[in-house]
């Protein structure tokens, strides 16, 4: 028996093996810590962790269990990492209950899901490593006691419902002081000067040459200083318009020479094959893949693809490694496919060998292609579009990591502008290269660094052997100002991570995920968006770092992942780590549990009027963050004051270049056909018509959270019984209904009523039709919840000519439409669907026993859905059905 962590693997698994093996999913992880406990034991300080089988994974286990216990050895090989060491730890613990058992439980690992590679693994099984295991149950309980132990105090000083997290606060700390040093930010103005040039008696040979000094000396402009004090400049710049209107002057008359030509070979080497983080980077930077897109087209990129007469292959190496190392049978591959398909001026005399950083893991390969000589043209049918497109990428790193560098030739020439009007020298530089030999560019493009190569290759420069006169063009200036720090997008961040040493390969899309789903920052901008903190990610991340300023330190994180390294490798107890992290966090705790500030009771004076009564306003803390609110108003005095107002300085800002970045495919508006944009409103970010607020406005918006767009209200002709204003179709979240259009100071909302017909429980309400969050109709008593009468058929005030039931109920099936009496005995299904829901439920189907045959039929079944009247129907795309005759 063999067990692996995803069906799609045991599926490919179970076709290299063979007969004699039975190949079963655990579906991931089977056990956990508690949900409702903290389940770590912390007054011994052994740290124990309590562990208990996942919900409703019990099935599972059972049978796994059972197949065990009749199987002669079993194989547990989920993914070779930490969490796949632990999956088959717990796999181990529920399986093995004896020593007979247990002596019959091995581990497998394999790099690569391939006929050789799987096999050549069963040869080589082993015990299950326990220092991999105490490093993934390590993590788990640093951020079980960070999480269980600290996001209470942010219920009782925020809000419910936030948690904390040991590693994301620390990624939503990067982000919030990003957006500081942006806010913070003082710009500092600049002018460049370039001079349009030709060698003398060639005027049709005009080149740009830049302006970097006076005399020798450097010009540079101050640009403050850097974390450590030191000072910065802006190299081959002016400091204001007075300078560069001198430096004009001076260079009205002046005699161009060239003073120096240099002319030399550069090379650019290949980059390494792709590590995870660098695979999640460029995916965003070239394909417009966020993190989990790029790591789930990976996982299914690994655990195989159907290609046809070869059968299911995996076709790329494990995608969560921190090494560039590769196998010396796949760089013999790579080194074959090269020479043969590009010839050997391409291949290097001896193979690329790259080393990866000090603190990596280094326990797998780098992401490769499983075979070099499978191209993605030769497996282009069989992959979906964002597959192909993510296997093209890391097909073309690994070949071009095995290639020959490119080679550029340079030159840089040095020009002198003596000044007639005063004397001095004005020096200028130009450079420029051409590609002399595309080497691994080849195969594969460079977009790290651009914009240096820009700078190198901004210029073709003419001949310039033996000149020694130019002649002046124009004189070219142009106003500049230093820019911010960029935010972050999903790219920049993995990497300001990686530089950091927080988190590990695994963890980089989670962080993500978690710090997003919190509501502590959005992403705005498409699938290249940008990072902005929101209100309540700010108040989180300062209350945090104030009262935790050693547990969410940076370099205090990065030691915690070098130090769970060193337990993997065995070097370091998984005690001793818990026992001085819980020693700081414990005191932190106490100091925070006393003195955290508490946001829930903020009232802070501020200098703003209220804009009805006049008195000042006083900044709160709300359900949906900071408001303003007037001083007078006085909670048992209904007749005061009330007037509140958006906090907008709170909320991000939407309006910055980087967020009107195009991202993903324009939205246009449903209902004028203009592109969406993105407004900012009380409960947050929303899409809206950009005439929103035009006179006459288009109302269409959606929700960030959802996927149709919401259409303007639509009048009814009707008027409000209550207040006289017209009424209007509204769509709500679960469909249409009718309102005031004086929302929200008149509630009334229009109920779909079953005319003639009272409550037949209560009496006293109506029967009104309602829906479910589902999305089914139903029918029910507009006094709940005082009445609980419901009715999954539409009522029908008629009585029953049989057993005298004050109504009847309309049933649609096949044959036609029918008045059935509701005493009719129930079907076996409807009377199981009755029990299941609850005591009242059985009690009213006790108290009716009156069974009554009533049937009448009253028309024609409706006809079936068409494409006219309900739109075409889609098909799921990973279901195949195969076409049936008319």
């Amino acid at each position: 028996m063999v067990i692996v962590e995803s069906p799609a693997k045991a599926k490919t698994i179970e076709k290299y093996l063979g007969k004699g093996f039975d190949v079963k999913a655990s579906v991931g992880h089977i056990m956990d810590l508690p949900k409702n406990d903290l389940g770590v034991e912390l007054k011994k300080r052994t740290f124990e962790p309590h562990l208990v089988v996942s919900p409703g994974k019990e099935k599972v286990v059972e049978q796994l269990k059972k197949a065990a216990a009749k199987a002669d050895e079993v194989y547990l090989a989920p993914d070779p990492d930490r969490e796949g060491e632990a999956i088959a730890y717990h796999l181990a613990m529920q399986l093995g209950t004896n020593a007979k058992e247990r002596k019959k439980i091995r581990r497998v690992t394999f790099n690569e899901i391939t006929k050789k590679a799987v096999q050549e693994a069963f040869g080589h099984s082993r015990d299950i490593d326990q220092n991999l295991v105490d490093a993934q149950q390590t993590r788990r309980v640093l951020d079980r006691l960070v999480g269980y132990q600290i996001s209470p105090l942010l219920w009782d000083k925020v809000r419910r419902g936030l948690s904390a997290g040991r590693v994301q606060t620390v990624a939503l700390r990067l982000i919030v002081e990003r957006e500081r040093e942006i806010r913070d930010f003082q710009a500092v103005e600049y002018w460049t000067l370039d001079a349009l040039l030709h060698p003398e008696k060639r005027d049709g040979e005009k080149f740009k040459a830049k302006f970097v000094g006076v005399g020798g000396e450097p010009a540079r402009v101050a640009n403050g200083r850097d974390k450590d004090g030191k000072e910065l400049f802006i190299s081959s710049a002016l400091a204001d318009k007075k300078t560069v209107d001198e430096v004009l002057a001076a260079l009205e008359k002046a005699d161009w020479s060239v003073i120096g030509v240099q002319a030399r070979e550069q090379q650019r080497r290949p980059l390494a094959p792709f590590i995870t983080s660098q695979l999640q980077r460029d995916a965003a930077n070239k394909l417009g893949f966020n993190v989990r897109r790029t790591m789930g087209v990976a996982q299914r990129l690994y655990e195989g693809v159907d290609l046809g007469d070869e059968g299911t292959t995996g076709l790329i190496t494990y995608m969560r490694t921190d090494s560039p190392r590769v196998a010396p049978e796949a760089i013999t591959a790579a080194r074959e496919w090269i020479t043969k398909q590009l010839g050997p001026q391409y291949l290097p005399d001896s193979p690329n060998t790259y080393k990866g950083k000090k603190d990596a893991q280094d326990a797998h390969e780098a992401i490769r292609p499983t075979d070099a000589a499978r191209t993605p043209e030769s497996v282009a049918k069989y992959l979906s579009d964002e597959q192909l497109k993510l296997y093209t990428l890391i097909w073309k790193r690994f070949v071009a990591s095995q290639m020959v560098p490119a080679v550029y030739d340079v030159t840089t020439a040095n020009i002198a502008a003596v000044s007639r009007a005063n004397g001095k020298t004005y020096d200028f530089r130009v450079s420029g290269s051409v590609l002399r030999f595309d080497g691994f560019l080849k195969v594969y493009e460079v977009s790290e660094d651009k914009k240096a190569e820009d700078d190198e290759t901004a210029n073709r420069l003419p001949s310039l052997d033996g000149v020694t006169t130019l002649g002046l063009d124009e004189l070219l200036h142009e106003q500049h100002a230093t820019q911010p720090p960029p935010r972050f997008n999903e790219a920049s961040l993995v990497k300001e991570l990686e530089e950091n040493g927080v988190g590990r390969p695994s963890t980089y899309a989670s962080i993500i995920n978690t710090i997003q789903d919190r509501e502590y920052v959005v992403k705005h901008g498409g699938s290249r968006g940008r990072f902005y903190p929101t209100e309540i990610g700010v108040v989180v991340c300062d209350l945090l770092v104030e009262n935790f300023p050693y547990i969410f330190d940076t370099t205090y994180t990065a030691k915690l992942e070098t130090e769970l390294d060193d337990i993997e490798e065995g070097t370091e107890k998984w005690t001793d780590l818990l026992n001085g992290f819980y020693s700081y966090f414990e005191k932190e705790l106490k100091h925070a549990g006393k003195h955290m500030r508490n946001i829930k009771r903020l009232e802070e004076v501020t200098d703003e009027k209220c804009e009805v009564c006049g008195s000042p306003l006083v900044l709160k803390w709300g359900k949906f963050g900071t408001f303003y609110a007037c001083s007078a108003y006085n909670k048992k005095d209904p007749t005061s004051c009330t007037f509140t107002k958006e906090n907008i300085a709170s909320k991000p800002d939407l309006n910055t270049p980087e967020a009107q970045e195009a991202g993903d495919t324009e939205e246009y508006c449903e209902n004028c056909g203009k592109v969406m944009v993105m407004r900012r409103g009380l409960f947050g970010p929303f899409m809206a018509c950009p005439d929103y607020n035009a006179d006459p406005p288009c109302k269409t918006f959606r929700k960030l959270s959802s996927k149709q767009q919401q259409k303007p209200p639509e009048p009814t002709g009707e008027a409000c019984p209550e207040c006289g204003k017209p009424l209007v179709l509204r769509q709500g979240a679960y469909g249409e209904f009718v309102s005031c259009s004086g929302y929200p100071k008149c509630k009334y909302i229009k109920q779909n009523l079953v005319e003639g017909l009272k409550c037949p429980k209560c009496g006293e309400g109506d029967v009104a039709e309602r829906r479910a969050r589902r999305g089914n109709v139903f029918w029910g008593c507009t006094n709940y919840p005082k009445c609980d009468f419901t009715s999954n058929l539409k009522p029908v005030a008629k009585k029953c000519p049989k057993c005298g039931s004050p109504y009847l109920l309309e049933k649609t099936l096949k044959s036609g439409v029918y008045l059935v009496c509701p005493n009719a005995k129930k079907p076996a299904e409807e009377e199981a669907t009755s029990r299941k829901r609850g005591k009242k439920a059985a009690a009213a189907a006790e108290e009716s026993k009156v069974v009554c045959t009533y049937s009448k039929r009253i028309g024609d079944a409706p006809p079936p859905p068409t494409a006219e009247t309900h739109g075409p129907v889609l098909e799921k795309p990973e279901e195949k059905k195969e076409l049936q005759p008319a």
